[in-house]
């Protein structure tokens, strides 16, 4: 699947970003969770890191390393400088097993999935799983709608999202190798920007052997 234009929108983009979404308080609770439940010293993928702030800083202020990838060059370029301690590289999510990253003790997966098509989905899941120790927690969050590639304005640019109705979203993560220990779900109004309210999902997850 081609994604230069959504490179190329995160780009433009770059630390708008930021200014467009200021409250995070999903994300943030979410990063807490995941940071708590690992040892000091663990390593952890951000995936979709984007500019490296909240989660990315979250993780290496609790004492863990974290590789960050985004298939966004300016958004790598944002985290490096946002999160000097980090371990940032412009990557696909399809491309992070090839490189043998891993393994991974636990998993930040913020609205990067929703980047994907529908069909990539559960393979990004499966892949995600094999990447990690068993038992490893892993914090989901994607935006509840029905669509698949959806074309949207999004801050001066078009970006592709799909996403799923909560059930459906449950269904997913679990056939794909993982327990769902928790779930949070906020309204949402970015500021400044032409998206709408929506609902954030936010899940707990563990892998499953």
């Amino acid at each position: 699947m081609d994604r230069n234009g959504q490179a190329e929108a995160f780009d433009a983009i770059g630390d708008r970003y930021d200014e467009a979404f200021p409250h995070k308080e999903g994300q943030i609770a979410g990063g807490r969770w995941l940071a708590e439940q690992l040892p000091a010293g663990s390593h952890v993928l951000d995936l979709g890191c984007g500019t490296g702030l909240p989660t990315a800083r979250q993780l290496v202020e609790a004492g863990h390393r974290v590789t960050g990838i985004d298939l966004s060059p300016g958004m790598v370029k944002l985290a490096r400088e946002h999160v000097p301690e980090g371990d940032f590289r412009r990557l696909d999510i399809a491309d992070v097993e090839k490189q043998g990253l891993g393994p991974f003790d636990g998993v930040a997966a913020f609205f990067s999935l929703l980047m994907l098509p529908r069909v990539e989905i559960p393979f990004a899941l499966r892949m995600l799983h094999q990447q990690m120790r068993e038992g490893a927690p892993m914090a989901l969050s994607m935006v509840e709608a029905d669509v698949d590639d959806f074309t949207l304005p999004f801050l001066g640019n078009t970006i592709r999202v799909s996403g799923y109705l909560r059930d459906e979203l449950r269904r997913i993560v679990q056939d794909t190798g993982f327990e769902i220990v928790g779930e949070d779900a906020y309204a949402y109004a970015p500021a400044s920007t032409d998206v709408p309210p929506e609902i954030q999902l936010f899940l707990q997850c563990r892998r499953r052997p």
